[in-house]
């Protein structure tokens, strides 16, 4: 008798590595990989867009699907980029959507919004708006946290190749700032020249592991973070002068110590090589202090658009109270000030509390105060203070914890606005404050991230009367 097969292996693919495939992309995946089907299996091309017949390669067979590059295009959709402005999209996490038009982008980004929110009843009749475009499609990452792998004779900086341990080499992004490229340029070269030792994973040995560089707009001065296993002063110093010399427009550099063997990048311990330890950096009207850590937007020009956005739909009066969750250093906060009575921001991470209300001080925002804790708590405070008018939640890409949502609906704030980075759980998390007591009546995708299949919301929430 033949034994009955188990679940897994009634879906395993029957396919195998090297295999050329003649595929019909049916869609895109949330992940950016064209969806074909091949006598009953799952295949994930890379590059692959709806409606094009291709003739590609299995490179890799799991348990559920296989992965496939294109070899060619048979048949080509129109939303196809004809001259992509990388040849990477295969091997590199970086561009997803590299391959498509800008504005088949956008629209993608709004039908992925659409598809995670419609997955709840309680969210059918939010009105989803057409993704708003970033100002630049190319060249606007101004921060890139790049690997150090290989010798110092001949060193590699990039980010890791597509499910491997693999660094590939980046030094001409097409999304990085143009100075970012010109920085890592030089980096290699001082290295070589240095005779800089580099990392190694394996053996543990070493000394310069990653290459941290942000650019302030818009005056285009530079900072650039070391991150070592250990001092290494003479190296460092001089590898930073070499740097300085072939970009002048590095004016900070600094050095963080990381010996642990994970792949976290920075470790707790600070050293400045420059004397100068902050730049300063502007979105809109407002300026902002950047250290070493400072969490900042990627992409100022869409950064100035969520903000601006979250403006726009608080509608602010001047007599409100507002409530800024995962405030950071306090970018949202600042451009309510300006018509608020007054802002609390509230961040977990101290470092963080301490550069928003530099800030704010920086910005003459004197209605603005920030604190460091439990969310929870913190909202539980301020709820005993009087409550808000509005509360802003802007948390990182796991969403927000559910005890932070029913504290601020105790609160019973009028409106809510949400900013995501994540539709999957922004969608979760707004289902939840439909139970708690509240509609979402606008969601608005704004493309953060051109070329990849990332995309922010801002969502304006409003209390159903009861």
């Amino acid at each position: 008798m033949r034994p009955e097969r188990g679940r897994d292996e009634e879906h395993r693919p029957t396919l195998r590595s090297g295999q050329t495939l003649e595929l019909q992309v049916a869609s895109t995946t949330n992940e950016g990989f064209g969806l074909a089907m091949h006598e009953g299996n799952r295949v994930l091309v890379a590059g692959g867009l709806p409606g094009e017949l291709l003739v590609a390669r299995v490179t890799y067979v799991g348990r559920r699907e296989a992965f496939a590059n294109t070899l060619r295009c048979v048949k080509v959709s129109p939303d196809r980029q004809p001259s992509p402005a990388c040849g990477l999209g295969r091997v590199c996490d970086g561009c997803g959507l590299m391959q498509m038009r800008y504005p088949a982008q956008l629209a993608w980004k709004k039908s992925l919004v659409t598809r995670e929110l419609r997955k709840f009843p309680s969210l059918a009749e939010a009105q989803i708006f057409d993704t708003i475009a970033s100002p630049k499609e190319l060249n606007y990452r101004n921060t890139a946290k790049l690997v150090v792998a290989g010798k110092f004779s001949d060193a590699v900086i990039g980010i890791y190749r597509r499910n491997t341990h693999d660094v590939m080499e980046i030094d001409n992004c097409s999304l990085h700032h143009p100075l970012i490229n010109k920085v890592v340029k030089a980096a290699k070269a001082g290295i070589r020249k240095g005779k800089v030792q580099i990392y190694n994973p394996k053996s543990e040995m070493g000394l310069l592991r990653y290459l941290v560089v942000r650019v302030a707009e818009p005056s285009d001065r530079v900072m650039v973070v070391f991150v070592t296993t250990e001092e290494g002063y003479n190296e460092m110093h001089h590898l930073a002068k070499f740097i300085q010399q072939a970009v002048p427009e590095v004016a900070v550099v600094a050095q963080n110590i990381n010996n642990s063997s994970g792949n976290v990048i920075f470790g707790h311990k600070d050293r400045a090589i420059t004397k100068a330890q902050t730049l300063r950096a502007y979105v809109g009207n407002k300026s902002f202090n950047l250290s070493p850590h400072s969490f900042f937007q990627v992409n100022s020009g869409a950064a100035r658009i969520i903000y601006e956005k979250v403006r726009e739909l608080a509608a602010l009066k001047g007599t409100e109270r507002v409530i800024d969750v995962y405030c950071g250093i306090g970018g949202i906060s600042l451009f309510l000030a300006d018509r608020a009575r007054e802002v609390v921001g509230i961040e977990f991470v101290e470092a963080a509390v301490a550069d928003a209300t530099e800030n704010a001080a920086l910005n003459r925002a004197g209605n603005c105060r920030f604190e460091a804790g439990d969310a929870v708590h913190l909202i539980d405070e301020i709820g005993e203070e009087g409550g808000a008018e509005l509360i802003v939640l802007n948390p990182p890409r796991k969403g927000c914890d559910e005890k932070v949502l029913h504290s601020v609906a105790a609160i019973k704030p009028p409106r809510i606005i949400y900013v995501s980075c994540s539709p999957e759980t922004l969608a979760r998390d707004l289902d939840i404050l439909s139970r708690l007591g509240y509609r979402t009546l606008e969601v608005h995708p704004v493309d953060m991230f051109p070329q990849t299949i990332h995309v922010e919301d801002v969502v304006l929430l409003e209390r159903r009367e009861a």
